[in-house]
C-alpha cells in the first residue's frame, strides 16, 4: 500500500477524506492558509446579528452550548458571553468522568451559566460501549454521538434556535473541500462526519433487546424537525479563528485546570481530553485503522501555526505516536476495560481484528509484529 505525506504537515493519505492538490499540499494545510484571506472583522458582525435575530424571538435562552469542560467548550460559553447572549450549556456526560474534568465543569459553570448534564442509561451504556468497540473500533461511539444528538434534542424541546459547536474539524484537520468553509451542522453533516463510522442508532436497536424508546437520546433529529422549529447548528469557528492552544490560553486565565503532567499520554499536550479515561483506546483504534493519532494531529496543527518545524515534527511523532495503552490519566487499561466486561486478552484480540495489515508489519500469518510494550510497527514510516 502506497502512502502519500502532506508535503506542508505529517498526515497521511489514510486519514479519512483527506484531499491533495497537485503539489501534494493536503486540504487542511490549504484551509488553513486560506485563513488568511477571510474579513475576521465581518464574520464576527455576521454572528451577532445572527444572534440577535435570536433575541427578536423572544425565549428563555439564546442558543444551547454543548459543553465538556474543557478547553475550548469554556472558550465558546466566553465568547457568546461576551457578545450579551443568554446561552443554555448542556453535557452530554462522558463514561469514565474524571475528577478534572468534574471539577472544569465546576469552572464553566462559574463563568454564569445555566446549565444541563444527562447521563443516558449507564446499564445499557456499557453494552453498547462493548458492541462498538467490537463492531467498529470505537469504545467511545456512545459518547461522540450523544455529544452531537443530546444538545441538539435540548434545543428542540426547548424552542432555542441555535446550538453552538465549536470548529469545523474538515476544516481544522482537513476534510473534503466541499464542507471545509460551511458554517452549519445539520443532520446531513452528523451522519457523514460525526463519528458514526458506519452504524447507525437503528443497528443498535436490532442488536438489543430493549424497547425502542431507550436509544431516543442517540438519535439526532432530522433536519425536517430543526427546520420546522426554525433551529440551526452553527461551527463557532467559522466566525472566530479557531486554535486549540490559544483557547486553552483564554480558559486557563479562567479557572480551567489541566493535567499535572507536562504531556497527556498519547499527546503533545496536558490540556485536552480530560474528561473521559476512555479517550486513549479511542485514540489508539485511530491509529490500529490508519496510521495516525492524536500526537500527529498536534504536530500538524503546531506545524501550520509555526510552532514546529515539519522536521521535528516528524521527530517527535516518531518518538510518541502509536504507543499501546497501558495507562491514561492515572488510569490503568485493566480498570478501563473493567468498566465495559473487557478483558486484556479480548481487547488485545479486537486490536489485532481492527489492525490494518497493509500499513503495519506484520508476520507469515499476517499478524501483527509488536514491539515489547505491545506497540506495533509501520511499514511506511513518516517522511
Amino acid at each position: 500500500m502506497s502512502i502519500q505525506f502532506c508535503k506542508k504537515c505529517i498526515y497521511p493519505s489514510t486519514k479519512p477524506e483527506l484531499q491533495f492538490n497537485s503539489q501534494g499540499i493536503c486540504q487542511g494545510c490549504i484551509s488553513y492558509e486560506n485563513r488568511k484571506t477571510i474579513d475576521w472583522q465581518l464574520r464576527e458582525s455576521q454572528f451577532k446579528e445572527m444572534l440577535k435575530k435570536a433575541k427578536k424571538k423572544n425565549v428563555e435562552y439564546d442558543c444551547v452550548i454543548p459543553v465538556s469542560g474543557g478547553k475550548d467548550s469554556i472558550f465558546q460559553v466566553i465568547k457568546v458571553l461576551e457578545c450579551g447572549y443568554n446561552p443554555l450549556c448542556v453535557t452530554s456526560t462522558t463514561d469514565i468522568f474524571t475528577s478534572i474534568g468534574k471539577e472544569n465543569i465546576e469552572v464553566l459553570k462559574k463563568l454564569g451559566v445555566d446549565h444541563f448534564q444527562i447521563s443516558t442509561d449507564p446499564v445499557l451504556r456499557k453494552k453498547i460501549n462493548k458492541f462498538t468497540l467490537k463492531s467498529v473500533g470505537d469504545i467511545s461511539w456512545a459518547e461522540h454521538v450523544t455529544i452531537y444528538t443530546i444538545p441538539t434534542r435540548i434545543a428542540l424541546n426547548f424552542n432555542i434556535p441555535y446550538v453552538i459547536w465549536g470548529e469545523n474539524p474538515n476544516n481544522d484537520s482537513g476534510g473534503p473541500s466541499w464542507d471545509e468553509n460551511s458554517s452549519k451542522l445539520t443532520a446531513r453533516w452528523h451522519n457523514e462526519f460525526g463519528g458514526l463510522l458506519g452504524l447507525r442508532t437503528s443497528d443498535l436497536i436490532q442488536e438489543f433487546d430493549e424497547p425502542e424508546n431507550k436509544f431516543n437520546l442517540y438519535c439526532y433529529p432530522s433536519d425536517e424537525e430543526l427546520l420546522k422549529k426554525k433551529i440551526e447548528g452553527i461551527f463557532l469557528g467559522y466566525f472566530f479563528q479557531w486554535d486549540g492552544n490559544s483557547n486553552y490560553e483564554i480558559a486557563k486565565k479562567n479557572g480551567f485546570l489541566n493535567y499535572e503532567k507536562k504531556e497527556l499520554e498519547g499527546s503533545l499536550v496536558n490540556y485536552e481530553n480530560l474528561d473521559n479515561a476512555q479517550m486513549r483506546v479511542h485514540d489508539y483504534f485511530k491509529y490500529l485503522k490508519y496510521g495516525y493519532d492524536r500526537v500527529t494531529d498536534w504536530c500538524c496543527w503546531h506545524i501550520r501555526r509555526g510552532r514546529l518545524s515539519r522536521n521535528e515534527a516528524l521527530e517527535l511523532n516518531k518518538e510518541k505516536s502509536g504507543k499501546y495503552p497501558s495507562s491514561y490519566m492515572g488510569y490503568d487499561l485493566k480498570e478501563i476495560l473493567a468498566d465495559i466486561d473487557c478483558t486484556i486478552t479480548e481487547f488485545n484480540q479486537i486490536c489485532d481484528d481492527f489492525t490494518n495489515v497493509e500499513i503495519f508489519k506484520c508476520n507469515n500469518e499476517n499478524k501483527p509484529v509488536k514491539t515489547e510494550d505491545g506497540s506495533l510497527i509501520l511499514n511506511h514510516p513518516y517522511e
